[in-house]
């Protein structure tokens, strides 16, 4: 047991890595066995008498049930990322602050460009773990169904917290929550009020400037931020970017039972995209613009005998403009000086959701939720959709949890949810769990649940072709519509610990977890009956479901130590064996991932921080290729932070150096198509990135 805290035990650990897909099980099982071993050692060293209260430290966390409880009481594993983390790490990005998270597979195609999973299996636009800032949905159909990271209209400064679950979560959260969830929440508008500025500048054109001010008098609070960023990208690629954000919240207490919420936001910008040598242009380099728009209002009531109700709309509404054209060399007869064929990405979409939610405690022993909800997707996009534009997408759902606490230190934690999409069958998705707090510093849990899919409007009606404009000649058919797509399902069976011990002040949160799809989606080849004139160079492709199920069995844990007073290390380890009886989705999951935060304080307002990331080989992310498969090479990154904190004249002051991706230049996330033309190095290496910020308190 000792020699669990000892650093070398880490190091070892994380040095025994799987080589090879066929020696993934055995490895795996040897971290299952050390991680509940870990999980029984904390559990021993936690039985002491002087330790009762060492879970009041727990956060409360509603995004698991929307039921408030402790962490070690909830029906699944979820990692919460406060805010003091946040500022500690530096990032410009959100996105790279879930690269701490056990489970999670992050990486960048190119600077501007953000590939976020849980457990991988993602394509180009991830969209199996659902999104939220302050419970509000920023899936949008406008994105292929997916998350446009560097364009949500959110700054870094209005976030209080984040909880991940990691493991499937639609009965709360709906089907995008196939497995898991991030709930982005933003500060109460009466927290800290005041005025605060920041100004950012670096390599690689790195500047930034924001700002922001708050007020709170007699029951009402508002928070006005504003933040602009720019950046040229990583060495190498067409990828520079400049954005633009403008937030209001506001929160109006009424009386002692009722508040209303208001979030407004908007952003705006342009990013660059595509690779100057791509084939035929098809992925040229081109700029695109983009703007978002959000309503999101709130009125929450608690009731005199306890419980509570809440009455939520938001409104989404994106916007893309992004075309460029593509050139055909000499082709006799049809075009024996060459051709220019012009595409486009225009889209634009709006979503529309109504929520009802009531909370209450029907005894001592038990609490319960129940809710309904209404959602409108409107997508326009004419390139995209030859068939024409797809009708409303249209979302019913009902859903309830229950906690009961039938026993001292024994719980249950159960619920389901009724939903149903335009066109498909009405689904149930279950989830049960039993939590056993044996003492106050260790808990267990066990439990099942089972969601469904939402298929991106995309994947299903699909239909792009691009024609020459003089002779009407159709030249490529890249996407072909398949309206026999199917919802994936997932069951998802677990066991999970969550121990705090007093040797070196420790937390230990471990994951074991089986989760088989069912009817999984991918993109494959196929024959268009329009015979296009590049079939055999740019090939037909549609989305279909997998004829196998694809199981992932593995185990992810995260170990939080205070080595010292003044130091903290923060572990993560990932490990994972998929199967599906075809190497090319197999290879969409990184068979392990670690990373190593040390955060340190010095004398005189001197801090640090260093962040290691270790990824395994990754087949994820951007373009398609069905004549050749590739896979992105293992690499490790390092991070570094210095900063000074101190007032000056009474302001509060802090001076930062910040640096990303040091070490070697590594690929993270392929465009599959790129590589397919069989260059010698990889063609979108990250670069380093340094940068000194200033902040200012006023």
């Amino acid at each position: 047991m000792t020699s669990a805290y000892n650093p070398r035990f880490w190091t070892a650990l994380l040095a025994r890595r799987p080589r090879g897909r066929s020696h993934a099980m055995p490895t795996l099982l040897r971290h299952m066995i050390s991680a509940v071993a870990l999980g029984a050692a904390c559990a021993a060293q936690a039985g002491g008498s002087g330790e009762n209260s060492y879970f009041a430290e727990l956060p409360t966390v509603l995004t698991v049930s929307r039921l408030p409880q402790a962490q070690n009481e909830a029906p699944g594993a979820v990692t919460v990322i406060d805010r003091a983390l946040i500022r500690a790490l530096g990032y410009q990005d959100l996105a790279r602050v879930l690269r701490l998270v056990p489970g999670m597979q992050v990486g960048q195609e190119r600077g501007n460009s953000q590939w976020v999973s849980y457990h991988g299996l993602s394509s180009t636009y991830p969209s199996e773990m659902q999104v939220l800032i302050d419970g509000r949905s920023v899936y949008s159909p406008s994105t292929f169904g997916g998350v446009d990271w560097s364009a949500l209209p959110l700054s870094i400064d209005e976030i209080d917290r984040i909880e991940v679950v990691r493991g499937s979560n639609a009965v709360t959260y709906g089907a995008n929550a196939f497995l898991g969830v991030i709930n982005i929440i933003t500060r109460h508008s009466a927290e800290a009020p005041g005025e605060q500025g920041a100004v950012t500048a670096g390599s690689r054109g790195i500047g930034g400037v924001s700002a922001g001010l708050s007020r709170a008098e007699e029951g009402l609070g508002w928070r006005l931020n504003a933040d602009i960023r720019r950046d040229e990208g990583f060495a190498g690629l067409h990828d520079d970017h400049r954005n633009a954000t403008l937030s209001m919240r506001s929160d109006y207490q009424l009386d002692v039972h009722d508040e209303l919420s208001l979030r407004v936001a908007a952003s705006g910008g342009r990013k660059q995209l595509g690779y100057t040598d791509s084939p035929f242009g098809a992925n040229d380099a081109r700029e695109a613009r983009y703007r978002n728009y959000i309503l999101h209002g709130e009125w929450r009531h608690a009731r005199a005998e306890g419980g509570e109700w809440a009455l939520r709309y938001y409104r989404n509404q994106d916007e893309v403009d992004e075309a460029w054209d593509a050139t055909l060399p000499p082709y006799s007869p049809l075009f024996p000086a060459g051709a220019s064929v012009p595409l486009n990405r225009n889209r634009s979409a709006v979503r529309d959701h109504l929520e009802f939610e009531q909370r209450w405690q029907p005894g001592g022993v038990s609490q319960a939720v129940w809710g309904a909800e209404l959602r409108r997707d409107r997508v326009d996009a004419p390139f995209l959709y030859a068939q024409g534009a797809p009708g409303d997408q249209d979302l019913y759902r009902l859903f309830a949890n229950h906690e009961w606490k039938f026993a001292p230190g024994w719980q249950t934690t159960t619920g389901a949810a009724l939903e149903q999409y335009r066109g498909e069958p009405l689904r149930l998705a279950p989830r049960a769990f039993l939590n056993w707090l044996p003492a106050d510093a260790h808990a267990w849990r066990i439990g099942y649940a089972r969601a469904w899919l939402q298929k991106p409007v995309f994947e299903q009606q699909g239909d792009v072709r691009a024609y020459e404009p003089d002779s009407g000649v159709l030249i490529s058919h890249p996407y072909v519509a398949n309206g026999d797509v199917r919802q994936a399902r997932i069951d998802s069976m677990e066991v999970g610990y969550l121990g705090r011990s007093q040797v070196l002040d420790s937390r230990l949160d471990v994951r074991l977890f089986h989760e088989r799809i069912r009817d999984y989606i991918y993109r494959q080849a196929t024959a268009s009956d329009r015979s296009p004139l590049l079939a055999t160079e740019l090939p037909p492709s549609h989305y279909v479901n997998h004829d196998r199920p694809v199981t992932l069995t593995g185990v992810e844990y995260q170990l939080r130590l205070q080595p010292w007073s003044s130091g903290q290390w923060l572990l993560s380890h990932t490990l994972i064996r998929a199967r599906s009886g075809s190497d090319a989705i197999d290879d969409r999951v990184a068979p392990y991932t670690a990373s190593f935060t040390w955060m340190q304080a010095y004398p005189r307002g001197w801090s640090s921080t260093m962040s290691v990331l270790r990824m395994g080989p990754l087949a994820g992310g951007d373009g398609f290729s069905p004549l050749a498969a590739y896979v992105a090479k293992p690499y490790t990154t390092v991070d570094l932070r210095l900063a000074w904190g101190g007032r000056v004249e009474q302001r509060s002051v802090q001076i930062s150096l910040n640096a990303i991706n040091l070490g070697e230049r590594h690929q993270e996330i392929a465009d599959r198509a790129q590589e397919s033309r069989g260059t010698c190095c990889p063609a979108n290496r990250v670069s380093p990135m340094v940068w000194l910020g200033v902040e200012l308190g006023l």
